[in-house]
């Protein structure tokens, strides 16, 4: 069962979130990925919010450029921790991706990262962070990586 749900706006970002794939992949979690739009397809955002926990999904990662509502989007639709990747799809390089998914209201928070391929990383990696509070191998994956990153 997936633990982690991959949700970008569009299949044309399917190659910059395949980073956070490779690192969830690397630490051995299970994920799904989904392409919806909160622009063009509302409902399915609606329906995977509310529906995400009941099968097995514990934290979503949602990337999106331009616009980028789709992370608070489904942060509106779920209590789970949505952790929101602005991608640089747009005249503007991912700055406003990146406002707009960081200034979201109070009440309705959404975990951001950096524009970019290290940005993308970092989700997979707090969602490896957060899963790990529960699950002691992935934990122990993530202290391992840690780990090698001291090592040079």
């Amino acid at each position: 069962m997936p633990l982690v749900g991959v949700v970008m706006g569009s299949k044309s970002d399917t190659e910059a979130v395949q980073p956070a794939l490779d690192v969830l992949k690397e630490l051995g979690i299970d994920y799904e990925v989904d392409i919806i739009s909160a622009h063009r397809t509302p409902e399915k955002a609606r329906q995977y919010g509310q529906e995400a926990r009941s099968r097995g999904i514990e934290v979503i990662i949602a990337a999106a450029g331009g616009a980028a509502h789709l992370p608070g989007v489904l942060a509106s639709w779920t209590t789970l921790p949505v952790i929101g990747v602005p991608l640089a799809s747009s005249d503007l390089k991912g700055v406003d991706a990146l406002y707009s998914i960081v200034q979201m209201p109070a009440g309705i928070p959404v975990a951001t990262v950096a524009i970019g391929t290290a940005g993308v990383k970092n989700a997979a990696y707090l969602a490896a962070e957060i899963l790990g509070l529960k699950y002691d191998e992935i934990g122990k994956a993530c202290e391992k990586y840690r780990n090698q990153l001291q090592g040079g």
